[in-house]
């Protein structure tokens, strides 16, 4: 149900080098440098939205990315009949990000709707338009995927303040006829909430309300603990892979292109080499825009897309991983 090139990323304009950042955390009491986190992550550098600027909060990237998908859908926002918009950082908590987006962009006609499965969102949302598009239900869906990472981010917390940034990606999910070639062929999903507190927000819930000394404890920043998650990761995103291949009798061979969630170069290095996959088939951005969670499939797929690398007809694996933990492949025919 996916169709060609109908995709589109919008990023902040700030761009912050590990060198940048490193300076940052130093006046804070952190010491990294530009070598650490390079070795560790892959990352070089990322971008950081400015949150006194409108045009760089989440529904904004998310408009920008929108905007652009349409304009290489040929389509009108009024010919949108669904909006997905997965997040885990949105503008507010009430209304949704997907409600803001929708009055925004214009699409008088659609239902919009948040989702938030963290990094594994974009590709749950478009699992989720194209169930509702094979029960005829929708024919076009817009699919987001939009974060501002940086307003989560504990500063003196270096495992995980290196990694993250901001970023979002969009793509056009449409009905395409019976006898296309282009389609989703199969897709995948699991969560286990066994290990929700490997990577979470504590407070700023309902289940525990953010008060001046919780405040000051930064229990409404994110937290995380990298070693178990790498470890799993690396392991979810193989055994998906396989899954997804096996459903459909392909082999690995036969895969053009692998889509992995940009949580950490060292963790898609590992992934690929248990896969016998070569890098060059493997699909790489957080080298310049760090993990951006639900948005880094979606934008490392549009650059893909739009510079020529994706052609019509090759087989392309979406495979992610998130907070929950959320897990989840899909395998499809561009």
């Amino acid at each position: 149900m996916l169709q060609q090139k109908l995709a589109g990323s919008a990023f902040p304009a700030k761009r912050v080098t590990n060198a940048e950042l490193s300076e940052k955390l130093a006046n804070l009491g952190v010491n990294t440098s530009d070598q650490w986190i390079r070795e560790r992550t892959g990352i070089c550098e990322r971008r950081f939205s400015d949150i006194d600027n409108p045009d760089e909060h989440n529904s904004s990237l998310g408009l920008a990315a929108a905007q652009r998908a349409l304009a290489m859908a040929g389509k009108t926002a009024n010919e949108i009949d669904q909006i997905i918009y997965s997040t885990c950082t949105p503008d507010t908590l009430i209304p949704s990000t997907a409600c803001w987006l929708q009055h925004k962009i214009g699409a008088s006609r659609a239902w919009a709707m948040d989702i938030n499965a963290a990094c594994s969102g974009f590709v749950y949302g478009v699992a989720i338009a194209d169930q509702f598009i094979r029960t005829g239900q929708v024919k076009t869906a817009l699919v987001i995927g939009a974060e501002v990472l940086s307003s989560i981010l504990n500063w003196e917390d270096r495992t995980s303040c290196i990694i993250f940034a901001d970023g979002a990606g969009a793509a056009i999910v449409e009905r395409v006829a019976k006898d296309s070639p282009q389609r989703i062929l199969s897709s995948h999903f699991l969560s286990d909430g066994s290990f929700c507190e490997l990577l979470h927000i504590p407070a700023g819930g309902s289940r525990l309300e953010i008060t001046p000394e919780r405040y000051s404890q930064k229990l409404h920043k994110l937290r995380m603990d990298g070693r178990k998650v790498f470890k799993i990761a690396v392991k979810t995103l193989v055994d998906f892979a396989v899954r997804a291949l096996e459903e459909n009798r392909m082999t690995i061979q036969e895969l053009d292109w692998f889509v992995p969630h940009q949580a950490n170069l060292r963790i898609i290095e590992a992934a690929a080499d248990r896969l016998n996959l070569p890098m060059e088939k493997v699909l790489i951005n957080i080298d310049r825009y760090a993990n951006t969670s639900s948005a880094t499939i979606p934008t490392v797929f549009d650059e893909a897309v739009r510079d020529g690398r994706i052609q019509k007809g090759q087989t392309v694996l979406f495979d992610t991983f998130g907070a929950g933990l959320t897990y989840g492949s899909m395998l499809l025919r561009w």
